[in-house]
């Protein structure tokens, strides 16, 4: 079972939890401008690499290690889409993601260890099949390898709130569940240095992200919440200046009074569960949990803001201990023989196995069982309470406004009613542009029982049906006339008032409509919770609406519906003038015409003002829930599980798996030749035949498609070759001996129709052609291969039939020469392994043209992406050195540079380094650069000309790799480096050069 890389891949991943990390970290500092197919693959490993910035992404949440979560983040990004070529690389990103969070988690665990360790190496070679059964085994939704999905989360906390993920970790796992729209709220105020880190790791994954600041406002006697969404501005570093003015710092001031107090409430409610509520639970269990120490509790909260989630959690985990050493001793006396007494003991370990933190909430933090404290939810007349906790809420919101011309407000719709609504929207004059339409945790806690009603009322006023409005308006107050509101009397009158001037209604919301926010409300801390993530099925892949479909999944569709649109964007391809489009355009009417001309590029668009409660919706959360997790308490001790190795196809060690598969594909093969044919050639020769023409076509194809006859002198021929890719070949070609020799050929074809070689060449072949490619398509489909693979191999299988005709003459002129009798009857014989050398032929000389045309397009993107960042620190340099000659700075390293010009230098050597890896160890390495030079600029050839001029520095060069630029291990590449520097400076000298001629 498993593999030497498995446990290699282990080794490394604890060597990493083992070390320390901080000092690891201090001297990564440049590891993330190091590319994920550049030199470092000579000092790391890509699953040490992985586990590097995964484990600091878990572990860290210190403020000041914000820089070194970032600079994780982005290495974790470019390692983990640039692990695979498979046809899949986004959902395979994200499974490798998870399986190595899984991976460090399950330390201790070696078993389990070792299995993540196989199926990290397993997921990464791309496989279809095996990314989508890791999809399923972590549940995670497959989408689009466009990455255009609707999927999104417009209320989630971080840990700097009451979450439990940092920033960095937050936005990693969205990205893992495939959201691409993310709001991020915040109480009362935030810090520059959290919203830096959210804005820049958002940025990093491609997730649009908004930053929202949650203010509480009076109502009717009650508190609401508004979130604040501050909007327009360029990048993060404006939204950064925007907190520093004034008027905001002044707000964010006013709102940390507000967490204080809201801080206060909490401790207040601490003191009371010490003196109430902890007695009862040591008398009711038999325990003895000391008083919870409010100082250890803000420690424990730190960084987040105070809250009743937080203290929950704290008790829970100073409460576990204490009913564990309860339970261990109820079990000495499992095997009582009194069954009242046993009885009792269960349900009282059941009792305690099931306060978990959200019970603990709910039995004593909660307002209901502290009547004698008040409730955050309603307003009261407190002279301690800041100013701004007494804001009405237009008076909140022209605040706001005043700071920032583009906004959003978003109404919180917990615990409203219709009537509330409408008399916030009227009194707020058209300032509220959002309704949190859901939220999930209200929804799951049973606070959204209007949301129906509501959603009416916002279609209503989008419409500015004055019909509609006036019936709606009618409804709802005689809906006032028979509640037992306290202040019945004067909200009718509010809204007689509302009723009276729908026309101001009308226009509030004209030219912008009222708009939806769909949210979760996810913390990360509930196993009750489905997490965050909601997405439209329509914009989804029809294999995950079909997995959502299915009646053991535990996501949930929600009863909200949004209206979805698909979006083709057709652009024509660089160098087709406007006049040939033109000329062309009846093309563009056909959606598959049109590619000979466009690229085509495929959104969604969200109608949020059409978002309405309907059952059933079309919006489903991306992630699940747990069954039952509670404390893991039993009443009697569980028998101890031996950590042994089961017998598992899926960790079976590879070679002994690739060669049952091979000998599973050898064995029809070998007794279709042996049983039905007398010649010793074919009889026993035939399957090595077959099995020969298969190898070596993949072989050759590999070698083709990586570098050809011209390959890099670092890597040898077996470098390029996938003996897993071969295996899998070699099984399913062994069965289709039977099909094409026996059944088509002998049964179908020559015994019932007569058709062989002597009557009809062209059809035998056709036909056994045409088996083949379905058999080809059947199997790929099996294995989970695209449709343009399944398209591709079916077409190869019709190329082939002239290829066949044409051996088939071939060796038949050959046998007559040599003078062989009975040649149509030797032809006959040999039809199934003739068809067979032809479509290999076309598929060596396609599939081998693919794979180079593959290479070449990600060493172009490799090349291109370490182009753009030569280009960028070489315009920092100028910033940084306007009075110097930059060439010449770069050329020698005897003209000094220092402070952050030096950090670039170090960063262009990185780049220069990177392409000469590129150069000699990546398939079509020297081919990519061959064509890339012919595109360039003069200028662009001059800097990078000069960029890779630092190559010369011998001792400097060094020196970092002995510093341990690129890690520990670095012989290899500073071995590297030596050997080839100067050899590849010629070589560039000479290229670009001639680019330049």
């Amino acid at each position: 079972m498993f593999d030497r890389r498995d446990h290699g891949l282990l080794t490394i991943v604890n060597d990493v939890l083992n070390r320390d990390k901080s000092q690891e970290y201090k001297k990564r500092k440049f590891y993330p401008h190091f590319h994920p197919h550049g030199i470092k693959k000579l000092a790391e490993s890509r699953g040490l690499r992985i586990a590097y910035a995964v484990i600091h992404l878990l572990e860290s949440l210190e403020a000041g290690k914000q820089d070194e979560r970032i600079g994780a983040l982005a290495a974790l990004r470019d390692e983990v889409l640039n692990a695979s070529d498979g046809a899949m690389p986004q959902n395979t990103a994200r499974v490798l993601l998870q399986i190595m969070k899984e991976l460090v988690r399950a330390q201790g665990d070696p078993i389990r260890q070792l299995q993540l360790a196989h199926d990290f190496r397993v997921t990464a070679t791309g496989k279809p099949r095996v990314v989508r059964r890791q999809l399923r085994q972590y549940h995670l939704l497959e989408m689009s390898e466009e990455w255009n999905q609707l999927a999104f989360d417009d209320h989630v906390h971080d840990a700097n709130t009451k979450g439990r993920k940092s920033a960095t970790h937050l936005i990693m796992d969205a990205w893992i569940k495939g959201i691409r729209r993310l709001r991020v709220i915040y109480y009362n105020h935030i810090q520059a240095q959290f919203a830096a880190e959210l804005l820049e790791a958002g940025g990093i994954m491609g997730i649009e992200l908004r930053i929202g600041i949650e203010f509480f406002a009076r109502f009717r006697n009650r508190i609401i919440q508004l979130i604040w969404v501050p909007r327009g501005f360029v990048d993060t570093q404006a939204f950064l200046c925007f907190l520093t003015e004034q008027p905001v710092r002044a707000l964010m001031e006013e709102g940390r009074q507000v967490s204080a107090y809201k801080e206060k409430q909490v401790l207040r409610v601490l003191e009371a569960f010490n003196e109430r509520h902890r007695p009862a639970i040591n008398d009711r269990y038999g325990i003895s949990l000391n008083p919870v120490d409010s100082n250890e509790f803000l420690n424990f909260v730190r960084p987040g803001q105070t809250s009743l989630v937080h203290l929950a959690k704290y008790i829970h985990s100073r409460l576990l201990p204490e009913l564990k050493k309860r339970v261990n001793e109820l079990q000495l006396l499992c095997d009582a023989t009194d069954e009242s007494v046993r009885q009792y003991h269960d349900e009282l370990v059941s009792d305690m196995n099931s306060l978990d933190f959200e019970t603990i909430h709910d039995r004593y933090l909660s307002p209901a069982q502290n009547p004698d404290l008040p409730d955050p939810s309603v307003a009261t007349d407190d002279p301690d309470a800041p100013g701004l906790l007494n804001l009405s809420p237009r008076h909140l919101l022209y605040r706001l406004i005043d700071l920032r011309i583009g906004y959003r407000i978003t109404l919180n719709l917990t615990d409203l009613r219709p009537e509330d609504v409408l008399e916030l929207i009227y009194d707020c004059e058209g300032m509220i542009t959002r309704l949190e339409t859901f939220n999930l945790k209200d929804y799951t806690d049973g606070k959204a029982r209007y949301v129906g009603e509501i959603c009416q009322l916002q279609s209503a006023i989008n419409e500015g049906n004055v019909i509609t409005l006036k019936r709606m308006i009618l409804d709802i107050i005689r809906q006032v006339e028979k509640s037992d509101h306290p202040d019945r009397e004067s909200r009718i009158e509010k809204l007689q008032t509302i009723l009276h001037d729908i026309s101001t209604l009308r226009l509030m919301y004209r030219k912008a409509p009222l708009k939806s926010r769909l949210g979760s409300d996810s913390t990360g801390q509930s196993p009750r919770m489905h997490g965050m993530g909601l997405a439209v099925m329509e914009s989804l892949p029809r294999r995950a609406i079909r997995e959502i479909g299915h009646s053991n999944s535990k996501r949930m569709i929600i009863p909200i519906r949004m209206t979805a649109f698909r979006r083709v964007t057709c652009i024509p391809y660089k160098g087709i003038s406007p006049v040939s489009t033109r000329i062309f355009s009846w093309i563009s009417q056909s959606p598959f015409l049109s590619r000979i001309i466009h690229a085509r590029q495929v959104d969604w668009i969200g109608m949020e003002h059409s978002t309405r409660m309907e059952i059933p919706g079309n919006i489903v959360t991306l992630g699940g829930i747990q069954d039952n997790p509670g404390n893991q308490l039993h009443p009697c001790p569980a028998e101890e599980e031996r950590q042994n190795i089961r017998m598992s196809w899926t960790y079976l060690n590879t070679l002994i798996k690739n060669i049952i598969k091979m000998s599973a594909g050898f064995i029809p093969a070998f007794f279709s030749f042996a049983l039905r044919y007398d010649w010793w050639v074919l009889q026993f020769g035939g399957a090595f035949i077959w099995f020969g023409i298969t190898g070596f076509r993949n072989v050759v194809q590999a070698i083709l498609g990586g570098g050809g006859l011209r390959r890099s002198p670092m890597l040898k021929w077996n470098d390029y070759v996938s003996w897993e890719r071969i295996s899998d070949s070699l099984l399913f070609t062994g069965f289709s001996v039977p099909l094409l020799d026996w059944i088509v050929k002998s049964m179908i074809l020559d015994k019932t129709l007569g058709i062989n070689t002597t009557t009809s060449p062209m059809t035998l072949y056709a036909v056994m052609a045409l088996a083949n490619g379905i058999y080809l398509c059947s199997h790929n489909a099996f294995r989970g291969f695209s449709k343009g693979v399944l398209f591709g191999n079916f077409f190869r299988s019709v190329l082939s039939i002239p290829i066949a005709i044409l051996f088939n003459s071939l060796i038949g002129g050959i046998l007559s020469v040599v003078g062989v009798a009975a040649i149509d009857g030797v032809l006959q014989k040999w039809a199934a392994v003739i068809s067979k050398a032809a479509s290999d032929f076309v598929a060596g000389v396609i599939e081998g043209s693919a794979d180079r045309y593959r290479n070449i397009h990600v060493r172009l993107r490799d090349y291109r992406d370490k182009l753009m960042r030569i280009l960028e620190a070489y315009a920092g340099l100028e910033l940084l050195l306007p009075d110097q000659n930059l060439l010449e700075s770069l050329k020698t390293v005897n003209k000094p540079i220092t402070g952050d010009a030096s950090d670039l230098r170090q960063i262009m050597i990185i780049h220069a380094i990177d392409l000469l890896f590129f150069w000699y160890f990546q398939p079509r390495g020297r081919t990519a650069l061959l064509m890339l030079a012919k595109s360039l600029s003069k200028e662009e050839r001059e800097i990078l000309l000069v960029s890779l001029s630092v190559l010369s520095q011998q001792r400097e060069i060094s020196l970092l790799f002995i510093e341990g630029l690129i890690g520990r291990n670095f012989s290899r590449g500073l071995a590297f480096y030596l050997d080839n520097a100067p050899q590849y400076l010629n070589d560039i000298q000479h290229i670009l050069g001639e680019s330049a001629g």
